[in-house]
C-alpha cells in the first residue's frame, strides 16, 4: 500500500473514530435525558383514609388528588413497618424487618457502612442524592448518618426524636448544625416544616440539569400538635373544640386539636403542589417521576393525648382496623400515589399488592442500575408502565421485637395473619371479605394458618449484634425546650 493510500486510510479510520466518538456523547447525553429525576415525598403518621382521594371528607387535599389524577393510585400498598425508624430501613434497603438493618424504634439500631441504600445505588448512576426531613437511620457521628449512606446533601433531623419537635434551636446541614436563630429563647418564629420544605425546593432548581433523587421524608402531621396561625384554619369547615394537650415534657399540644391536625394535613398537601408547581416551572416536570406515601398508619396515641380520637373524627385510617405501632391494616396500609408522566396511565387504580421494599428495585430498574442480589423486593414498573408481566409476592412480611417476644404478620394473597408474639395464637383474616379485620377465621383453616406460619418462621434471620454506643447520643434538652 502507498503511503497516500495509507495516509487516506488513517484519514478515514480518524474519521470513523471521531463519528464514533461524538455519536457516543450524543448517546450518553440521550440516555441522561432519558433518565428521570425521582422526587419521593413521604408523610408523617398520615392515615391511609387521609386523603381526599382515599375517601377522605372532611380534610380537602386538592394538590395531592390532582397527583393522583395525573398517575396511579395504589390501594394495597404497605409501609415498610407500622412504626418509623424500621419503616425507613425497610425503604431505603428494599429488605422486609425480617432482614433489614434496622427493625425497632431503638436509637441503638442504625445502618452500617456495609449496608447498602437506594440513595448510594442512585448516586452511582449519577444522580445527585438529597434528603430534607426525618432520617432516623443513625445520628451524627456514627455509620449511619445520612452522608455516610449515600446522600449528598441532608437537610433536616438525624435523630427521630428531634423531628418530633416543630421549633427546634437547629437541625442538621449535612454534619453541621444549621441554626434556627427565630426560635432562640423558646420563641416560635420559624416553623422548621417549612425550613425542610424550602430547602428541597432549593435541592430540585440547584439540580434541575438532573438526574436527581429527592427523597423528601417530611415531618407532618406527627406530633408535635403545632401549625402556624395562618393554617389552623382547614379547608373545610369548623369542627368541635377539642383540646389536645400532649403530657409528655417538652411537648406542645392544642387548645383546638382537630383543627390543628387538619391544617398540619392543609399545610402538607400544599408543599405538594409546590414541589409540582417548581417541577413546571423548570420545565422539568415531564421528565420528573413523583411518589407521594406516609410512613406508616395514623397516629394511636391512647387516652391521655387524644391522638386516636382525633384520627378516629376524620376516619384517617378509612374502614381498616388499628392505628399505628399494631400489624392490622390501620397500622400498615398507606396512600401510595405514582405519577411518572407518560408512563403511568392517568386516573388509573392498581390493587397490586406491595410495599416499601418494593422502591428499591424499581428506582433501580428505572435508573438502569442493577438490583442487589440480596432484595425482599418486586420492581414495580410493569405495573406502572403497563406493559410486561408483574411479579407478585408470594407473601408480605412484618415483624416488631418486643422484650423477649417478637410480634409479626404477612400478607399472602387474600389473607392476612397475624401474630402479636411468636408463641402465641395466630389470627386470621380474609382480607377480601373483611378488610376492617372484623372477624377471625383462623379455627376455619387449619392448614393455611400452618402455612403461613412457615413462610414467616422462613423470614426470620436473627438480628445482628450493633456494636456500643459510637457516640453519646442527643438529648430533647440539646434541641429544643
Amino acid at each position: 500500500m502507498s503511503v497516500a493510500n495509507k495516509s487516506v486510510t488513517l484519514l478515514c479510520l480518524m474519521r470513523v473514530v471521531l463519528v464514533s466518538a461524538t455519536l457516543c456523547v450524543l448517546c450518553g447525553s440521550l440516555v441522561a435525558a432519558d433518565t428521570p429525576n425521582i422526587v419521593l415525598i413521604m408523610a408523617d403518621d398520615l392515615g391511609y383514609g387521609a386523603l381526599g382521594c382515599y375517601g377522605q371528607t372532611k380534610i380537602n387535599t386538592p394538590h395531592i388528588d390532582r397527583l393522583a389524577g395525573d398517575g396511579m393510585r395504589f390501594t394495597q400498598a404497605y409501609a415498610g413497618s407500622h412504626v418509623c425508624q424500621p419503616s425507613r430501613s425497610v425503604l431505603m434497603q428494599g429488605l422486609h424487618t425480617g432482614h433489614t438493618a434496622v427493625r425497632a424504634n431503638d436509637l441503638d439500631q442504625l445502618l452500617l457502612p456495609e449496608d447498602v441504600t437506594v440513595a448510594e445505588l442512585l448516586k452511582e448512576q449519577g444522580y445527585a442524592t438529597g434528603g430534607f426531613g426525618k432520617w432516623g437511620l443513625g445520628y451524627i457521628g456514627t455509620t449511619g448518618q445520612p452522608s455516610r449512606q449515600g446522600f449528598d446533601t441532608w437537610f433536616g433531623q438525624y435523630l427521630q426524636v428531634h423531628a418530633h419537635f416543630y421549633y427546634p434551636f437547629w437541625v442538621r446541614l449535612n454534619d453541621e448544625q444549621y441554626l434556627l436563630p427565630g426560635n432562640n429563647g423558646g420563641k416560635r418564629g420559624q416553623y422548621v416544616q417549612d425550613e425542610l420544605h424550602a430547602q428541597a425546593l432549593g435541592f430540585i432548581r440547584e439540580n434541575a440539569d438532573g438526574p436527581f433523587f429527592a427523597y423528601l421524608p417530611y415531618i407532618i402531621p406527627h406530633v408535635e400538635l403545632v401549625v402556624p396561625e395562618e393554617w389552623e384554619q382547614p379547608y373545610r369547615g369548623k369542627f368541635p373544640k377539642v383540646a389536645i394537650m400532649d403530657p409528655r415534657p417538652g411537648y406542645i399540644g392544642s387548645e383546638d386539636g382537630l383543627t390543628t391536625l387538619a391544617g398540619m394535613i392543609s399545610r402538607l398537601d400544599a408543599y405538594v403542589g409546590e414541589v409540582r408547581s417548581l417541577l413546571e416551572e423548570l420545565d422539568i416536570a415531564d421528565n420528573t417521576l413523583v411518589i407521594f406515601t406516609s410512613d406508616n398508619g395514623g397516629q394511636n396515641g391512647g387516652k391521655d393525648n387524644g391522638w386516636t380520637k382525633m384520627t378516629d373524627f376524620f376516619e384517617a385510617n378509612g374502614p381498616l382496623r388499628g392505628y399505628k405501632g399494631t400489624f392490622y391494616e390501620g397500622g400498615m396500609r398507606v396512600p401510595f400515589i405514582v405519577h411518572w408522566p407518560g408512563k403511568t396511565t392517568p386516573n388509573s387504580v392498581s390493587d397490586h399488592i406491595c410495599g416499601f421494599q418494593d422502591v428499591l428495585p424499581t428506582f433501580c430498574e428505572i435508573a438502569g442500575a442493577d438490583t442487589p442480589e440480596v432484595t425482599d423486593g418486586l420492581s414495580l414498573v410493569p405495573t406502572l408502565v403497563g406493559e410486561g408481566s408483574q411479579v407478585e409476592h408470594r407473601g408480605m412480611y412484618w415483624e416488631y421485637r418486643r422484650g423477649d417476644g417478637i410480634g409479626r404478620a404477612v400478607r399472602m394473597g387474600r389473607w392476612k395473619a397475624v401474630q402479636l408474639r411468636d408463641d402465641g395464637p395466630v389470627e386470621l383474616y380474609d382480607l377480601e371479605a373483611d378488610v376492617s379485620e372484623t372477624t377471625n377465621i383462623a379455627a376455619d383453616h387449619h392448614a393455611l394458618v400452618r402455612e403461613m406460619v412457615a413462610y414467616m418462621d422462613g423470614c426470620h434471620e436473627d438480628e445482628r449484634e450493633y456494636p456500643p454506643a459510637q457516640i453519646s447520643r442527643p438529648k430533647i434538652d440539646d434541641f429544643v425546650r
